[in-house]
């Protein structure tokens, strides 16, 4: 059984390619980047059906939406980061997934326990979890929440009993921070 040769580009070709909506660049973008946007999703969404769903509807999003990306404002993997994030905590916070979970059965539940321990998200292949653990406490656990666990400013302000621009100065600190470390 013969596999499908992977498409690799760089940053730059892809950027092009997405933009002139190029048939290749889903390909690349999928060869590229489904593992560790897949691994951010499920992070967040722990149903593995609903977290393919958002993950489907994150690479939509990034392929009609590319004309919106900008590189003097981020890398492209952080921009589809964000994109999976953000879609991720709409997913959750959506009524129909809401009133999907009060309808569970206890054998779906002991389902997806099993599932869940085979999918995890591997920040220390990107080195990212040792940079974050380089930070202050104070950063570290504000992005992880945020970032990580998918908490909403407003939760994390809630949940640490700190103001909302304290949570925003932090979590803005701290990508600094880390911008620091990756140059």
């Amino acid at each position: 059984m013969a596999t499908a040769k992977k498409i690799s580009l760089s940053e730059e070709e892809l950027v092009n390619a997405l933009k002139k909506q190029d048939t290749i660049a889903i390909k690349a973008l999928y060869d590229m980047y489904s593992s560790a946007l897949f691994g951010v999703i499920s992070r967040i969404i722990q149903h593995t059906e609903v977290a393919e769903d958002v993950l489907q509807e994150t690479f939509l999003k990034i392929w009609n939406s590319a004309e919106s990306y900008d590189s003097s404002k981020g890398r492209l993997f952080t921009w589809m980061m964000n994109v999976a994030r953000n879609l991720s905590i709409d997913k959750l916070r959506s009524k129909d997934f809401k009133n999907s979970n009060k309808n569970q059965d206890i054998e779906n539940n002991v389902d997806f326990i099993d599932q869940q321990k085979k999918v995890s998200f591997n920040a220390d292949t990107l080195g990212l979890k040792e940079m974050v653990t380089t930070l202050k406490p104070d950063f570290k656990n504000v992005l992880d929440m945020v970032y990580f666990k998918g908490y909403t400013h407003v939760e994390t302000a809630e949940e640490l009993n700190l103001p909302l621009g304290t949570v925003k100065t932090r979590v803005r600190m701290a990508i600094l921070e880390l911008r620091k470390k990756f140059n």
